[in-house]
Protein backbone atom coordinates (compact mmCIF):
# COMPACT_ATOMS: atom_id res chain seq x y z
CA UNK A 1 0.00 0.00 0.00
CA UNK A 2 0.99 3.62 -0.80
CA UNK A 3 0.48 6.22 1.30
CA UNK A 4 1.21 9.91 0.01
CA UNK A 5 1.63 12.48 2.77
CA UNK A 6 -1.28 14.69 1.49
CA UNK A 7 -3.70 14.19 -1.92
CA UNK A 8 -4.65 16.95 -3.48
CA UNK A 9 -6.04 15.09 -6.40
CA UNK A 10 -8.43 13.53 -4.50
CA UNK A 11 -9.89 17.18 -3.16
CA UNK A 12 -10.34 17.83 -6.80
CA UNK A 13 -12.12 14.61 -7.67
CA UNK A 14 -14.49 15.24 -5.05
CA UNK A 15 -15.23 19.00 -5.92
CA UNK A 16 -14.50 18.56 -9.38
CA UNK A 17 -17.34 20.52 -11.05
CA UNK A 18 -17.43 22.97 -8.55
CA UNK A 19 -13.73 23.80 -9.28
CA UNK A 20 -13.76 23.77 -13.06
CA UNK A 21 -16.81 25.93 -12.82
CA UNK A 22 -14.82 28.36 -10.78
CA UNK A 23 -11.98 28.89 -13.20
CA UNK A 24 -13.79 28.74 -16.09
CA UNK A 25 -15.61 31.38 -15.05
CA UNK A 26 -12.94 33.54 -14.90
CA UNK A 27 -11.31 32.69 -17.73
CA UNK A 28 -14.88 33.50 -19.87
CA UNK A 29 -14.89 37.17 -18.02
CA UNK A 30 -11.28 37.35 -18.08
CA UNK A 31 -11.32 38.67 -14.37
CA UNK A 32 -7.97 37.60 -13.65
CA UNK A 33 -6.73 40.63 -11.52
CA UNK A 34 -8.79 41.78 -8.82
CA UNK A 35 -12.29 42.06 -9.76
CA UNK A 36 -15.63 40.86 -9.13
CA UNK A 37 -14.66 37.09 -7.80
CA UNK A 38 -11.89 38.43 -5.13
CA UNK A 39 -14.31 41.16 -4.09
CA UNK A 40 -16.98 37.80 -3.59
CA UNK A 41 -14.08 35.85 -1.66
CA UNK A 42 -13.45 38.79 0.57
CA UNK A 43 -16.95 38.77 1.43
CA UNK A 44 -17.56 35.37 1.84
CA UNK A 45 -14.52 35.33 4.50
CA UNK A 46 -15.53 38.20 6.65
CA UNK A 47 -18.62 36.86 6.80
CA UNK A 48 -16.96 33.72 8.05
CA UNK A 49 -14.74 35.17 10.40
CA UNK A 50 -17.20 37.95 11.43
CA UNK A 51 -14.78 40.74 11.07
CA UNK A 52 -15.25 44.17 9.31
CA UNK A 53 -12.70 43.59 6.26
CA UNK A 54 -10.15 41.35 4.63
CA UNK A 55 -7.55 42.14 2.46
CA UNK A 56 -6.89 39.49 -0.08
CA UNK A 57 -3.38 39.37 -0.90
CA UNK A 58 -0.68 37.79 -3.20
CA UNK A 59 0.44 35.16 -0.19
CA UNK A 60 0.50 34.95 3.73
CA UNK A 61 4.33 35.97 3.77
CA UNK A 62 3.20 39.01 2.34
CA UNK A 63 0.12 39.60 5.18
CA UNK A 64 2.65 39.80 7.76
CA UNK A 65 5.03 42.40 5.72
CA UNK A 66 2.27 44.42 4.99
CA UNK A 67 0.63 44.38 8.39
CA UNK A 68 4.04 45.06 9.70
CA UNK A 69 4.63 48.49 7.69
CA UNK A 70 1.27 50.00 8.25
CA UNK A 71 1.44 49.86 11.77
CA UNK A 72 4.39 51.62 11.39
CA UNK A 73 7.14 48.84 12.63
CA UNK A 74 10.63 49.27 11.30
CA UNK A 75 14.12 50.55 11.86
CA UNK A 76 14.78 50.51 15.88
CA UNK A 77 11.89 48.25 16.57
CA UNK A 78 11.89 44.24 17.71
CA UNK A 79 9.47 41.94 17.34
CA UNK A 80 8.65 38.66 18.94
CA UNK A 81 7.72 35.54 17.38
CA UNK A 82 7.87 31.51 17.86
CA UNK A 83 11.19 29.93 17.28
CA UNK A 84 9.66 27.10 16.04
CA UNK A 85 7.85 28.26 12.49
CA UNK A 86 8.59 28.43 8.89
CA UNK A 87 11.02 31.04 7.91
CA UNK A 88 8.48 33.19 6.23
CA UNK A 89 6.87 34.65 9.86
CA UNK A 90 10.08 35.87 10.91
CA UNK A 91 11.56 36.95 7.80
CA UNK A 92 9.18 39.54 6.76
CA UNK A 93 10.00 40.83 10.70
CA UNK A 94 13.63 41.42 8.97
CA UNK A 95 12.44 42.61 5.64
CA UNK A 96 10.32 45.08 7.69
CA UNK A 97 13.59 46.79 9.18
CA UNK A 98 13.01 45.32 12.52
CA UNK A 99 14.72 42.96 14.32
CA UNK A 100 13.44 39.50 15.03
CA UNK A 101 13.35 37.81 18.46
CA UNK A 102 12.65 34.46 19.12
CA UNK A 103 10.88 32.77 21.90
CA UNK A 104 10.85 29.09 22.95
CA UNK A 105 7.25 27.13 22.44
CA UNK A 106 5.38 25.41 24.99
CA UNK A 107 6.31 22.07 26.15
CA UNK A 108 3.21 19.94 25.30
CA UNK A 109 1.32 22.36 22.21
CA UNK A 110 4.65 23.61 20.17
CA UNK A 111 3.25 27.35 20.59
CA UNK A 112 4.98 30.40 21.40
CA UNK A 113 5.93 30.42 25.07
CA UNK A 114 4.17 33.61 27.07
CA UNK A 115 6.59 33.29 29.88
CA UNK A 116 9.41 33.64 27.42
CA UNK A 117 7.99 36.26 26.02
CA UNK A 118 7.84 38.52 28.75
CA UNK A 119 11.45 37.14 28.91
CA UNK A 120 12.15 38.73 25.82
CA UNK A 121 10.15 42.19 25.82
CA UNK A 122 12.41 45.50 25.85
CA UNK A 123 12.18 48.72 25.39
CA UNK A 124 12.52 48.54 21.28
CA UNK A 125 9.73 45.52 20.88
CA UNK A 126 6.52 46.96 19.30
CA UNK A 127 4.98 43.92 18.54
CA UNK A 128 4.05 39.70 19.20
CA UNK A 129 3.59 37.28 16.18
CA UNK A 130 2.19 34.43 17.64
CA UNK A 131 2.07 31.52 15.36
CA UNK A 132 -1.18 29.35 15.45
CA UNK A 133 0.72 26.10 14.85
CA UNK A 134 -0.18 22.83 13.81
CA UNK A 135 -3.61 23.68 13.40
CA UNK A 136 -3.72 24.76 17.13
CA UNK A 137 -4.33 28.15 18.65
CA UNK A 138 -1.31 29.87 20.30
CA UNK A 139 -1.98 30.56 24.41
CA UNK A 140 -3.87 33.74 23.18
CA UNK A 141 -5.32 34.95 26.87
CA UNK A 142 -1.84 35.49 28.37
CA UNK A 143 -0.27 36.75 24.94
CA UNK A 144 -2.89 38.98 24.99
CA UNK A 145 -2.57 40.20 28.27
CA UNK A 146 1.12 40.86 27.75
CA UNK A 147 0.49 43.03 24.83
CA UNK A 148 -1.92 44.95 26.74
CA UNK A 149 -0.46 45.54 29.60
CA UNK A 150 2.96 46.91 27.00
CA UNK A 151 1.41 48.46 24.39
CA UNK A 152 2.71 46.05 21.68
CA UNK A 153 0.65 45.38 18.41
CA UNK A 154 -0.44 41.56 17.84
CA UNK A 155 -0.57 39.90 14.88
CA UNK A 156 -1.50 36.27 14.76
CA UNK A 157 0.11 34.13 12.42
CA UNK A 158 -2.94 31.82 11.14
CA UNK A 159 -1.81 30.25 8.34
CA UNK A 160 -1.57 26.52 9.58
CA UNK A 161 -5.06 27.60 11.72
CA UNK A 162 -8.04 28.23 9.45
CA UNK A 163 -10.69 28.22 12.19
CA UNK A 164 -8.78 26.84 14.90
CA UNK A 165 -10.48 28.43 17.53
CA UNK A 166 -8.96 29.26 21.20
CA UNK A 167 -11.91 29.35 24.14
CA UNK A 168 -14.77 29.75 21.56
CA UNK A 169 -13.08 32.49 19.25
CA UNK A 170 -11.61 32.37 15.90
CA UNK A 171 -7.80 31.96 15.70
CA UNK A 172 -7.42 35.84 13.75
CA UNK A 173 -9.78 37.75 15.24
CA UNK A 174 -8.33 38.35 18.44
CA UNK A 175 -5.19 40.12 17.81
CA UNK A 176 -5.01 43.32 15.65
CA UNK A 177 -4.87 41.44 12.53
CA UNK A 178 -4.95 38.02 11.35
CA UNK A 179 -2.96 36.48 8.58
CA UNK A 180 -3.70 33.56 6.63
CA UNK A 181 -2.12 31.46 3.57
CA UNK A 182 -3.65 29.71 1.28
CA UNK A 183 -1.03 27.50 -0.05
CA UNK A 184 -2.35 24.84 -1.84
CA UNK A 185 -1.82 21.98 1.01
CA UNK A 186 -3.51 24.51 3.60
CA UNK A 187 -6.44 23.60 5.71
CA UNK A 188 -8.20 26.27 2.62
CA UNK A 189 -5.95 25.82 -0.43
CA UNK A 190 -5.78 27.76 -3.78
CA UNK A 191 -3.88 26.76 -6.80
CA UNK A 192 -1.16 28.73 -6.18
CA UNK A 193 0.12 31.34 -3.93
CA UNK A 194 -2.99 33.37 -2.13
CA UNK A 195 -3.81 34.99 1.18
CA UNK A 196 -5.40 37.35 3.23
CA UNK A 197 -5.45 39.90 6.20
CA UNK A 198 -8.64 39.96 8.57
CA UNK A 199 -8.85 42.84 11.29
CA UNK A 200 -11.85 44.67 12.71
CA UNK A 201 -9.77 48.02 12.45
CA UNK A 202 -11.27 49.22 9.31
CA UNK A 203 -8.55 52.28 9.14
CA UNK A 204 -5.75 49.82 9.18
CA UNK A 205 -7.36 47.71 6.78
CA UNK A 206 -7.26 50.52 4.38
CA UNK A 207 -3.74 51.08 4.56
CA UNK A 208 -3.08 47.71 3.70
CA UNK A 209 -4.76 47.60 0.91
CA UNK A 210 -3.70 50.61 -0.24
CA UNK A 211 -0.41 49.25 0.22
CA UNK A 212 -0.81 46.12 -1.27
CA UNK A 213 -1.62 47.23 -5.04
CA UNK A 214 1.15 49.99 -4.83
CA UNK A 215 -0.78 52.84 -2.98
CA UNK A 216 -2.86 53.09 -5.67
CA UNK A 217 -6.10 54.83 -4.73
CA UNK A 218 -7.16 55.01 -8.58
CA UNK A 219 -5.84 54.67 -11.86
CA UNK A 220 -3.99 57.92 -11.66
CA UNK A 221 -2.80 58.77 -8.15
CA UNK A 222 -0.91 57.01 -5.10
CA UNK A 223 -1.31 58.07 -2.21
CA UNK A 224 2.57 56.29 -0.90
CA UNK A 225 4.60 53.68 -2.53
CA UNK A 226 3.48 50.22 -1.73
CA UNK A 227 4.31 46.87 -3.08
CA UNK A 228 2.58 44.31 -5.89
CA UNK A 229 0.64 41.35 -3.86
CA UNK A 230 -2.78 41.14 -5.13
CA UNK A 231 -4.93 37.80 -5.03
CA UNK A 232 -6.15 36.88 -8.73
CA UNK A 233 -9.39 36.15 -9.87
CA UNK A 234 -8.79 32.05 -10.28
CA UNK A 235 -7.32 31.60 -6.89
CA UNK A 236 -10.44 33.67 -5.43
CA UNK A 237 -12.40 31.86 -7.41
CA UNK A 238 -11.46 28.79 -6.41
CA UNK A 239 -11.36 29.47 -2.68
CA UNK A 240 -14.55 30.43 -3.11
CA UNK A 241 -16.13 27.11 -3.93
CA UNK A 242 -13.87 25.49 -1.47
CA UNK A 243 -14.91 27.61 1.49
CA UNK A 244 -18.14 25.78 2.50
CA UNK A 245 -16.35 22.99 2.45
CA UNK A 246 -13.57 23.92 5.01
CA UNK A 247 -15.69 22.79 8.21
CA UNK A 248 -16.66 19.42 7.11
CA UNK A 249 -12.58 19.10 6.27
CA UNK A 250 -11.55 20.23 9.74
CA UNK A 251 -14.07 17.25 11.39
CA UNK A 252 -12.77 14.84 8.81
CA UNK A 253 -8.79 16.06 10.49
CA UNK A 254 -10.49 15.60 13.80
CA UNK A 255 -11.75 12.12 13.17
CA UNK A 256 -8.47 10.84 11.48
CA UNK A 257 -6.47 12.53 14.67
CA UNK A 258 -8.54 10.51 16.80
CA UNK A 259 -8.18 7.27 15.37
CA UNK A 260 -4.21 7.76 14.73
CA UNK A 261 -3.91 8.45 18.22
CA UNK A 262 -6.27 5.50 19.29
CA UNK A 263 -4.05 3.18 17.64
CA UNK A 264 -0.92 4.63 18.80
CA UNK A 265 -1.68 5.26 22.29
CA UNK A 266 0.06 2.50 23.40
CA UNK A 267 3.42 2.72 21.84
CA UNK A 268 5.78 4.24 24.42
CA UNK A 269 8.20 5.10 21.90
CA UNK A 270 5.87 8.16 20.82
CA UNK A 271 4.30 10.94 22.05
CA UNK A 272 1.08 12.07 20.56
CA UNK A 273 -0.38 15.13 19.97
CA UNK A 274 -2.03 17.03 23.09
CA UNK A 275 -5.24 19.49 22.68
CA UNK A 276 -5.39 22.49 24.50
CA UNK A 277 -8.28 22.68 26.49
CA UNK A 278 -11.79 24.55 25.54
CA UNK A 279 -9.77 24.80 22.10
CA UNK A 280 -10.58 23.70 18.44
CA UNK A 281 -7.47 22.24 16.88
CA UNK A 282 -7.98 22.04 13.02
CA UNK A 283 -5.05 19.49 12.47
CA UNK A 284 -3.38 20.87 9.43
CA UNK A 285 -0.96 18.22 10.55
CA UNK A 286 -0.40 15.52 12.68
CA UNK A 287 3.13 15.52 14.72
CA UNK A 288 4.52 13.21 16.64
CA UNK A 289 7.75 13.25 18.70
CA UNK A 290 9.35 10.14 18.57
CA UNK A 291 12.55 8.22 19.30
CA UNK A 292 14.89 7.47 16.24
CA UNK A 293 13.00 9.82 14.28
CA UNK A 294 15.26 9.50 11.26
CA UNK A 295 15.30 5.60 11.08
CA UNK A 296 11.36 5.76 11.49
CA UNK A 297 10.83 7.91 8.47
CA UNK A 298 12.99 6.06 6.65
CA UNK A 299 11.62 2.54 7.82
CA UNK A 300 7.74 3.82 6.71
CA UNK A 301 9.85 5.17 3.66
CA UNK A 302 10.32 1.60 2.71
CA UNK A 303 6.87 1.21 3.50
CA UNK A 304 5.70 3.48 0.75
CA UNK A 305 4.81 5.69 3.58
CA UNK A 306 5.46 9.59 2.74
CA UNK A 307 6.40 11.76 5.97
CA UNK A 308 7.45 15.10 6.60
CA UNK A 309 9.38 17.18 9.43
CA UNK A 310 8.03 20.00 10.32
CA UNK A 311 10.70 21.64 10.34
CA UNK A 312 14.14 19.87 10.65
CA UNK A 313 15.43 23.28 12.51
CA UNK A 314 14.10 25.89 15.18
CA UNK A 315 14.22 29.09 13.32
CA UNK A 316 17.43 30.58 15.84
CA UNK A 317 19.40 28.00 14.48
CA UNK A 318 19.16 28.37 10.62
CA UNK A 319 22.16 29.88 8.88
CA UNK A 320 19.86 32.79 7.96
CA UNK A 321 19.92 33.62 12.16
CA UNK A 322 23.71 32.64 13.01
CA UNK A 323 24.55 36.68 13.18
CA UNK A 324 22.04 36.65 16.06
CA UNK A 325 24.13 33.83 17.82
CA UNK A 326 21.74 31.46 19.54
CA UNK A 327 22.83 28.60 21.59
CA UNK A 328 20.72 25.75 22.03
CA UNK A 329 20.13 26.59 26.02
CA UNK A 330 18.25 29.78 24.71
CA UNK A 331 15.37 27.88 23.29
CA UNK A 332 15.32 24.49 25.23
CA UNK A 333 12.21 23.16 24.53
CA UNK A 334 12.66 23.63 20.66
CA UNK A 335 15.74 22.09 20.70
CA UNK A 336 14.97 19.11 22.15
CA UNK A 337 11.85 18.84 20.14
CA UNK A 338 14.11 19.33 16.41
CA UNK A 339 15.05 15.69 16.01
CA UNK A 340 11.93 14.44 17.55
CA UNK A 341 9.01 15.93 15.40
CA UNK A 342 7.93 13.76 12.30
CA UNK A 343 4.45 14.72 10.74
CA UNK A 344 2.37 11.90 9.69
CA UNK A 345 0.04 11.36 6.14
CA UNK A 346 -2.91 13.68 7.11
CA UNK A 347 -5.94 15.06 5.12
CA UNK A 348 -9.99 14.54 4.90
CA UNK A 349 -9.64 11.65 2.44
CA UNK A 350 -7.12 9.66 3.91
CA UNK A 351 -9.13 6.03 4.59
CA UNK A 352 -9.38 3.96 7.62
CA UNK A 353 -6.78 1.54 6.00
CA UNK A 354 -4.13 3.82 5.40
CA UNK A 355 -4.00 5.04 8.75
CA UNK A 356 -3.82 1.33 10.20
CA UNK A 357 -1.14 0.97 7.26
CA UNK A 358 0.70 3.68 8.75
CA UNK A 359 0.01 2.81 12.61
CA UNK A 360 0.71 -0.77 11.82
CA UNK A 361 3.66 0.22 10.75
CA UNK A 362 5.38 2.69 13.55
CA UNK A 363 4.05 -1.02 15.56
CA UNK A 364 6.52 -2.67 13.37
CA UNK A 365 9.45 -0.60 13.35
CA UNK A 366 9.61 -0.42 16.96
CA UNK A 367 9.20 -4.39 17.70
CA UNK A 368 11.62 -5.06 15.38
CA UNK A 369 13.90 -2.45 17.21
CA UNK A 370 13.16 -4.07 20.62
CA UNK A 371 13.73 -7.64 19.87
Amino acid sequence: MKVAFVDLKAQYQSLKNEIDTAIRNVVEETAFIRGKYVEKFEKEYELRYGVKNCISIGNGTDGIYIALKMLGIGSGDEVITSACSWIATAETITQAGAKVVFADIEPDYYTIDPADIEKKITEKTRAIIPVHFYGQSAEMDKIMSIAGKRGLYVIEDCAQAHFAEYKGKKAGVIGNAGVFSFYPSKNLGAYGDAGCVITNDNDFAKKMRLYANHGSIDKVEHLFEGVNSRMDGLQASILSAKLPHVLEWNRKRNEKSELYMSLLSDVDKIILPKVRKECTHVFHLFVIRCQRRDELRNFLASKDIQTMIHYPKALPFLQAYKYLDHKKEDFPTAFIYQPEILSLPLYPELTYEEIRYVADSIREFYRNKSS
